[in-house]
């Protein structure tokens, strides 16, 4: 498996279940701290390293020949299947031969609508004014999508409807799940209640005193709580 983000640790999980060999390799130090901070990305190596997954991480695949991975760190490894979950990014290629503002993806307005009048653009590609972190932010999530999809087309028919959704997600791994609200890209502060390492806590990331995020697990009432707070 290469890469330890969501993706690639969802389909780790599931591998293991089907009792199969799983070798991680990554290049960050801890999996999923980029998005979730040290302390939850500490708890998801030892998750995944009780299913039996092992992790080769700061290191990186140089060379998949047949059924062999070489790693930057001179080892090798034998798959019979890699699967690469290292992300993507925007096509932003035609938006850009149109003439449409680019930042980072396809920039919006707050009705989605882009540099051109009467031109909507939604989904992964779309960064527009979050009105909860005050940030212009673009995410890569499937309900996101769904729900910016609608406001467009309300939008395209005249409406003309702020998109003002709370991005959430979640993501399974075995018997644990970790649900996420909010967007915080970057935070000044991490506050932990409960124990993490007890699968029972909340995270809550926090930028200049403000909440811009929430990951739990097992607290799916506080964090419904916490996504209307932020609705409001």
């Amino acid at each position: 498996m290469l890469g330890a983000s969501f993706i690639g640790l969802e389909v780790a999980a599931s591998l293991r279940a089907r009792d199969i060999e799983v070798h991680v390799v990554a290049p960050e130090k801890r999996p999923m701290e980029r998005v979730l901070g040290p302390q939850m990305g500490d708890f998801v190596r030892s998750l995944h390293e009780e299913h039996g997954v092992i992790f080769h991480l700061e290191n990186t695949p140089t060379a998949i020949n047949g059924r062999k991975v070489t790693l930057k760190s001179g080892g090798a490894l034998d798959a019979d299947l890699v699967v690469a979950g290292i992300g993507v990014r925007p096509r932003t290629g035609l938006a850009e031969a149109a003439g449409l503002a680019l930042d980072r993806g396809v920039a919006v307005n707050a009705y989605l609508e882009t540099s051109a009048p009467g031109i909507f653009a939604a989904g992964d590609i779309a960064r527009w004014p979050d009105v909860h972190s005050g940030a212009n932010i673009r995410v890569e999530h499937w309900v996101v999508a769904e729900r910016q999809g609608q406001t467009a087309a309300r939008n395209m028919l005249g409406y003309r409807e702020r998109f003002a959704a709370v991005p959430f997600f979640w993501s399974q791994h075995y018997d644990v799940p970790i649900n996420y609200v909010g967007h915080a890209e970057a935070w000044d502060e991490l506050v932990v209640d409960g124990d993490i390492a007890a699968r029972d806590c909340m995270l809550r990331y926090k930028r200049n005193g403000r909440v811009l995020a929430v990951a739990s697990i097992y607290r799916d009432v506080d964090s419904l709580k916490a996504e209307a707070a932020m609705e409001h």
